[in-house]
């Protein structure tokens, strides 16, 4: 008998077990199957510095990600099993030095965002920092930085919001 026709039975067998098991996916949200509704609040930006475009742009995107990657319904009633709310706490660049000519060869733009977080359902509420620093080039100026790392800025926020919230991260 051949190798192939002797492990040809182990090799189906071990095939039906890893892709039958549908547990692990990484796009998914881990929620109880209790919770229908969810309602997302305005996330406000209260930085000292205001980037005018983050926080609309934070919005829309947090919004799309929990509608595309959850089967909640969203609601403006205060009695939603999740109630969500944040606001946009820290938005501030500082300068890195270089060592060999101690001139900043980086920057750094940190930014900041307060979660509220209330499951209705537990009678819980879980407040939380998602805070992400973004390198950008010291010949650059802040607003150039900005335009180049808004679309970046937004999704690892918004990545990072959805993982602490919905998979336990």
């Amino acid at each position: 008998m051949s190798l192939t026709k002797k492990y040809f039975p182990l090799f189906i067998i071990a095939s039906l077990l890893l892709t039958s098991c549908g547990i692990y996916k990484f796009n998914d949200a881990s929620i109880d199957p209790a919770v229908k509704t969810i309602k997302l609040g305005f996330i406000e930006n209260r930085a000292r510095y205001v980037n005018p475009q983050l926080s609309p742009k934070l919005n829309d995107k947090w919004q799309q990600k929990i509608a595309s990657q959850t089967k909640l319904t969203r609601t403006t009633n205060d009695d939603a099993h999740y109630v969500i709310s944040g606001t946009i706490t820290n938005y501030d660049a500082s300068q890195t030095v270089g060592v060999s000519n101690q001139q900043a060869s980086t920057n750094r733009l940190t930014v900041t965002v307060h979660i509220i977080f209330r499951n209705t359902l537990t009678n819980k509420t879980e407040e939380f920092d998602v805070s992400r620093s973004f390198d950008f080039d010291a010949n650059l100026t802040l607003t150039q930085a900005e335009a180049k790392l808004l679309d970046e800025m937004v999704r690892s926020l918004t990545d990072d919001m959805f993982n602490r919230i919905f998979s336990n991260w």
